[in-house]
């Protein structure tokens, strides 16, 4: 049996001259309602958060152009599985046809450079009936997960405060083995490095607890910074991150084992873009996600969760940060967001949005959300490890209390 992994959410586009293959082929492996005709019958589902399945030949480059264009519009995947079927006679103009395609070759390749990020092609009727696909979660889909959730913001390698708030919530503490209260997991938002004074126990402690299965984590801008820098490529040590590159080299073996920096590059890149959690009721983003991003996996949901809403449009701020729009002023989605990313003074409630950022590592404190509870805990920074770029964001009194 060979098998095909289709994303969940996608956009998936039948390309071969046989209408009879074609149709077939759909018939078997997707329901009635996903197989579309037009572009926009894949539109309206692809909107709607449904897998969509476009049903034509295909054969010509500019046929297929719109397809990658709406998948890119959508931020889904486009998927090309072609029936390249043989034919018992060469010279059959289906085969003609599809030679003259561009996609008689062996590998495919202009499907690729065309914009389609999955290519499986069928060539035989034997393979065609041996083939399953299985749809596969995305990424950051983990609606089956219901909870009870502790998020916590923004750590920046405060390692102290972040014993202390874990044993404010109720966690036990045994040396760096944490143990949650019964059925509690925690969600880290990201930005678990640079600037504070212990970001290789954070990050201990962290990968030590998504492996056990206590925690879960998602990606913030640091940490993507750190990866980069840990794949070799060329980074500015900027903001923080030449401290926590410094703090690598001076652990001592019994503490940091060999292999400790590919743990950690591996761990990084591994983490989602943002989490949808309880039936999608929670969303945890470092930066924040409004909701037509919510649950999809693409280059533009990766920057938004990471890096919030930039405005580019103007010069940059004096203090050399870039100019972030507040994005939840605006949002009216039904999930839940809890996000970091800009410090505030105090946890920030705005619609259905809360962040967590109240800027530990510039003296402020590290917070987390209870979750159903909807209640937030705090413990003051033991020092401030580095000045602020920025005064933290002031919150008004009525933006300290859920705003749902």
């Amino acid at each position: 049996m060979k098998y095909l992994e289709l994303p969940a959410l996608c956009l998936v586009v039948l390309i071969g001259v046989s209408d009879q293959a074609r149709s077939d082929f759909a018939r078997r492996h997707f329901a009635p309602e996903e197989v579309q005709t037009t572009l926009g019958g894949a539109a309206t589902r692809l909107q709607n958060g449904l897998l969509a399945v476009l049903n034509a030949p295909h054969l010509q480059a500019a046929d297929r152009e719109a397809a990658p264009q709406l998948a890119r519009e959508h931020d889904v995947r486009a998927v090309g599985i072609v029936l390249d079927l043989d034919a018992p006679d060469p010279s059959e103009h289906h085969r003609a046809a599809l030679l003259r395609s561009g996609l008689g070759g062996p590998d495919s390749p202009g499907l690729h450079a065309e914009g389609f990020r999955t290519v499986y092609r069928l060539r035989t009727e034997a393979e065609l009936e041996g083939t399953e696909l299985r749809r596969m979660p995305l990424p950051p889909d983990h609606r089956e997960l219901h909870g009870p959730f502790d998020l916590i913001g923004d750590v920046h390698g405060c390692l102290p405060e972040l014993l202390s708030l874990l044993e404010q919530l109720g966690y036990a503490l045994n040396g760096e083995v944490v143990t949650p209260p019964p059925g509690r997991t925690l969600v880290f938002l990201g930005d678990l490095t640079d600037r504070g004074p212990d970001s290789p126990g954070v990050l201990r402690l962290v990968m030590d607890m998504v492996v056990a299965g206590t925690a879960l984590c998602v990606q913030g801008n640091h940490d993507a910074k750190l990866l980069r820098a840990l794949q070799g490529h060329a980074v500015q040590l900027t903001h923080g991150l030449e401290v926590t590159l410094d703090q690598f080299t001076r652990q001592p073996p019994d503490v940091q084992p060999p292999g400790f920096a590919e743990t950690v590059k591996a761990f990084l890149a591994g983490l989602p873009s943002h989490l949808l959690l309880d039936g999608g009721n929670l969303v945890a983003a470092h930066a924040g996600l409004p909701a037509h991003l919510q649950g999809r996996d693409s280059r533009r949901v990766w920057a938004f969760a990471l890096y919030g809403d930039v405005d580019r449009s103007g010069p940059p701020s004096g203090d050399g940060l870039p100019n972030r729009r507040d994005w939840a002023a605006g949002y009216h989605g039904p999930a839940l967001v809890a996000y970091g990313h800009t410090p505030v003074q105090f946890p920030r409630w705005k619609h259905r949005t809360v962040n967590l950022d109240t800027g530990c590592v510039f003296g402020g404190q590290l917070s987390a959300l209870r979750y159903p509870e909807l209640k937030t805990v705090s413990v003051p920074a033991r020092a401030v490890y580095r000045e602020a770029g920025r005064a933290p964001v002031g919150v008004p009194v009525e933006e300290r209390q859920p705003d749902l």
